[in-house]
């Protein structure tokens, strides 16, 4: 099963030679779940074809908002669309989580909460994951169509089911916690409050639900149902 991976954002210069671009996280994420890949990257303006490029799609993170205007966004959201009315499945992460709910009628805001940085626990329905996060832009309304599969107290919309074919979450389970560190360092400071930043650092080794995430993002690219 060939996914096709989206990459909406670039790793920043000094994290990228020892951890690589986004589709390359994805493509350890899902290592051992049966899959090839192919990337486009969107945010350069490299885009497939249309939805039968692969089996199945996946839509990286990104530095950029999702009602940001830039030319990419716009041929974007008409792929999405076409994505979902050929009925292949879907899943998005983080910017992805947004910009399709963005495409399909919801709304994107920056959060008034602000920042989620660092291990965040979300309620899923088979009990809570720790997942690590990076966002303070949120689906502040989400489509009609769309169901809430994971909430916490500070993102509502943190998960979101649009039926057997797209999957999306607001948080990154293909980012470990020297990724993380690295964006602590490297892109936080001056952006993200610094008491954010250090309190991120100190969770620095919590467990994280990657395991669990990986298998249940696979089994939707494959079946369209949750694990």
């Amino acid at each position: 099963m060939k996914i096709g991976i989206l990459q909406t954002g670039l790793v920043p210069d000094g994290l990228a030679a020892e951890h690589g671009q986004y589709p390359g996280m994805f493509e350890r994420l899902l290592e051992d779940q049966g899959f090839t890949f192919q990337s486009w990257s969107v945010v350069e303006g490299e885009f497939p074809n249309g939805p039968d490029d692969a089996d199945a799609w996946l839509i990286t993170g990104s530095r950029h908002g999702a009602y940001e205007e830039h030319d990419w966004i716009p041929p974007l959201e008409d792929l999405i669309r076409a994505i979902h009315a050929s009925g292949k499945r879907m899943v998005g992460i983080c910017f992805g989580h947004q910009i399709i709910a963005q495409a399909l009628g919801g709304t994107v805001a920056k959060y008034e909460g602000g920042w989620a940085v660092g291990a965040h626990t979300y309620d899923f329905a088979d009990g809570p994951r720790t997942i690590n996060a990076w966002h303070q832009d949120q689906v502040i309304d989400k489509p009609g169509e769309a169901r809430v599969v994971a909430t916490n107290p500070f993102c509502a919309n943190a998960a979101l089911l649009y039926g057997d074919s797209i999957y999306t979450v607001q948080a990154h389970p293909e980012f470990d916690d020297a990724f993380t560190e690295g964006l602590i360092d490297q892109r936080g400071r001056g952006v993200v409050p610094d008491a954010l930043l250090e309190g991120a650092r100190a969770k620095i080794g919590t467990p994280l639900a990657t395991g669990e995430m990986s298998d249940q993002i696979a089994e939707f690219l494959k079946t369209g149902k949750l694990t």
